[in-house]
């Protein structure tokens, strides 16, 4: 019989019943260290007390009303976003796709505005992931997502990562915008180069085109800045973010300048649900936390420290780990062994892990982790590592 649940994930057959700061409960008891965050979601771990207030404070008083009229919180959070960023707008959705689907029609848009109608392709990134829309794998363009459904929607060319003269070379009459994660995340949590993003500015800077930052998961303190452009000395033009910004509640924005959304007038876009009053109660406790003066220097620093100990871990294991890979703390593993075992010998031990393309595992902790908690999870990233060499595993290579 076919499942009730469409049978789109393979779930691991473990079912979490409570969170507790970096911890999840399971039904039998079991607690396991967080260092998955829900994908690099929940900032502030579990049940935090500042974020519980605030959504259930909200919830005794107002859920919805619609984009038809004001909200207060919108309109405060838009306020508090564009006083911290490039940005001078912010329209709120419901998740990262939703905001990355605004950012293209928002990119389109703004040539069509500025005379010129026929520039509507993006050029976009191998190994990138933007959602898992239509649009969205279009634009991410890896054929595990694209396969089974169809033409792919036309408007995204990609071209290799880090190599700037090919970034170039695709800018066709038709280009209107360039749109890259300054981290790919789920395509293995590779760091592009500075100086390639700077060059990307630059590009479009001189083809009158925008640049489109995808901050979805590098954003909201992920890598010890407020948003990862924050390290280049640059600005993007449009910038999609999600994940950090609901701090587990399901919330994503699209920030811009007012030149990049001067073509972005009442009718040309909508959300139902997106900014309703109980999102916007959370993001605005989001940013209390995340700016508070301690918050973002700690995320730098448990990173580091985090880092330091993957170094060790990587002599100690060699035959199963390959290389450190990310920055703050979202970072990853590249393995010798098969990322998926991997993932599962390390929930056995108790951890959450998660994994990304180029046979590599995430660690995304809660931003709220202390240096007993990575040297805890450094205990079971190595008992996993030994109960796989013992088992006889195989390395990728081999």
């Amino acid at each position: 019989m076919f499942p009730s649940l469409l049978p789109t994930y393979n779930r691991a057959d473990v079912a979490f019943v409570r969170g507790e700061g970096s911890y999840l409960f399971a039904e039998d008891g079991q607690r396991y260290l967080d260092f998955g965050a829900g994908i690099a979601v929940n900032a502030f771990g579990h049940a935090h007390p500042r974020l519980v207030a605030a959504l259930t404070e909200q919830a005794g008083k107002l859920w919805h009303t619609s984009n038809l009229y004001r909200v207060p919180g919108q309109e405060a959070l838009a306020k508090r976003l564009v006083e911290v960023t490039f940005a001078d707008t912010a329209f709120f959705t419901n998740s990262g796709v939703e905001a990355c689907e605004l950012a293209f029609k928002m990119a389109r848009r703004y040539q069509h505005v500025s005379g010129h109608p026929e520039r509507f392709r993006i050029i976009t990134f191998e190994g990138a992931f933007h959602g898992r829309t239509l649009a969205g794998i279009a634009a991410g363009g890896q054929a595990k997502y694209l396969e089974g459904f169809g033409p792919k929607v036309d408007g995204f060319d990609q071209v290799p990562p880090g190599d700037l003269k090919a970034a170039e070379a695709a800018i066709t009459p038709q280009t209107a915008a360039i749109l890259v994660e300054p981290i790919q995340g789920e395509g293995g949590v590779r760091v592009l180069p500075a100086e390639f993003l700077r060059g990307l500015r630059k590009l479009c800077d001189e083809r009158g085109l925008l640049l489109i930052f995808d901050e979805i998961q590098t954003g909201v303190g992920r890598t010890g800045k407020l948003f990862a452009y924050e390290w280049l000395g640059i600005t993007p033009d449009i910038m999609p973010i999600a994940k950090g910004i609901g701090g587990g509640y399901p919330l994503g924005a699209c920030l811009a300048t007012a030149e990049a959304a001067k073509g972005m007038t009442p009718g040309t876009h909508g959300s139902t649900y997106g900014g309703n009053p109980l999102g916007m109660a959370v993001g605005n406790a989001v940013l209390d936390l995340v700016l508070a003066p301690d918050f973002l220097p700690h995320v730098e620093a448990i990173g580091n420290y985090l880092r330091q100990q993957l170094a060790g871990l990587l002599a100690e294991h060699p035959m199963v780990f390959e290389e450190v890979r990310g920055q703050g703390l979202l970072l990853g593993l590249k393995l010798r062994v098969p990322n998926t075992d991997f993932v599962a010998a390390a929930r056995k031990q108790g951890l959450l892990i998660v994994g990304a393309g180029d046979n590599v595992v995430r660690l995304v902790p809660p931003l709220v982790i202390e240096e007993a908690q990575v040297r805890e999870a450094m205990a079971m990233l190595s008992a996993a590592a030994k109960s796989l060499a013992a088992s006889g595993k195989k390395t990728e290579a081999a």
